[in-house]
């Protein structure tokens, strides 16, 4: 379902553009319809209020609990069933954040990733969107939301776009608090500029070559790392959201040195934030992430020029749950072979 297709739906049941803000804002918010002085058995549309029933068990459908995989207190994977059975990956992170997805499965196939291994099955509607978000709200407070799951928001944009609206506009999520990634798709910088919400970008970077990139995120756009950082810096400036560079850390693939003096040519001066995310292993992926010593000395090194760098780990890792990992558990599925041979690297057996 689209947010679209709903207000049309309210609209032919009578609703005015007030009527669809105030139920869209009590479901996104998991909060009452009813507004101090204006409850809304009176100030909804007798033909609105007698669906009203229909439209929340309908709304109920987009996004159920299927499980829920805990690593503490703060941090608990989420598996989420569809209305049509399909499954996804919503995660609660600390601090009140979610990180949630945007398709069932992904055409970019990043080898180091599971989303990816059984290819695009469809887009998510942006209701289903919005639902992972209020499906965690029912269970804890969402203050920042990041699109960072399953799929690549960027092949599904104007459902994506549509979820941001809302959340950045009913949903009481700052507009620095929803954070959209990509590969680095062009439509992307030709659209956030435009946009009445405009979020702050992430872009999954994972290597400053590009022979190896194209490797490593085998249907990402082929645009050379240079015109990728200065489209992304345009946007952080015209913002004013430094943008996060995703790095995911794969030993003996992309944590040498020669990567660490690149990062720190193209990012010198940069609005921006480095991310290295060490791999979380996965079942049949021949990766590993480097020793916590060598992160470390990425880190230093990297502020040593000036470059914001931190470690962020991959939430899950204590159930095997990186992104991907429960729905192929949960539907088994098949996964690929990935490549032995990364160019000019060597990726080593687990």
């Amino acid at each position: 379902m689209r947010l679209s297709h709903l207000r049309q739906q309210l609209h032919d049941l009578g609703a005015k553009p007030c009527h669809a803000d105030r139920l869209l804002r009590g479901w996104s918010q998991v909060r009452p319809y009813d507004v101090k002085g204006s409850p809304a058995a009176t100030f909804f549309p007798a033909a609105m209020r007698d669906a009203l029933p229909a439209i929340e068990s309908e709304l109920e459908r987009l996004a159920r609990l299927h499980g829920e995989y805990r690593a503490d207190d703060e941090v608990a994977r989420l598996l989420v069933e569809l209305g049509d059975g399909q499954m996804v990956e919503s995660v609660l992170l600390p601090r009140g954040g979610l990180c949630i997805s945007t398709q069932v499965g992904c055409a970019v196939g990043c080898v180091f990733c599971m989303s990816g291994h059984a290819g695009l099955l469809r887009q998510l509607g942006s209701a289903e969107i919005v639902a992972q978000v209020v499906l965690a709200r029912k269970r804890r407070t969402v203050r920042k939301v990041v699109f960072m799951g399953m799929g690549e928001p960027a092949h599904n944009l104007d459902n994506v776009l549509e979820a941001i609206e809302l959340l950045g506009t009913h949903g009481n999520i700052g507009h620095k608090n929803l954070v959209l990634s990509t590969v680095g798709d062009l439509r992307v910088f030709a659209r956030l500029p435009l946009e009445k919400v405009k979020p702050a970008l992430a872009l999954s970077l994972h290597t400053t070559d590009i022979a190896l990139r194209a490797q490593l995120l085998p249907q990402a756009p082929q645009i050379g790392v240079e015109e990728l950082v200065e489209r992304c810096e345009a946007y952080a400036r015209a913002s004013g959201y430094p943008v996060q560079y995703q790095w995911t850390l794969i030993e003996g693939v992309n944590d040498n040195d020669a990567e660490l003096a690149r990062i720190a040519e193209l990012l010198s001066g940069k609005y921006a934030i480095l991310n290295f995310i060490p791999f979380n292993p996965a079942a049949d992926l021949p990766y590993r992430s480097p020793s916590a010593a060598r992160i470390a000395r990425m880190v230093g090194t990297l502020h040593q020029h000036g470059i914001l760098a931190r470690v962020r780990d991959s939430a899950g890792q204590e159930i095997e749950g990186a992104c991907g990992q429960l729905r192929a558990r949960a539907v088994s599925l098949p996964v690929r072979n990935p490549p032995k041979q990364c160019p000019d690297n060597t990726v080593r057996s687990a």
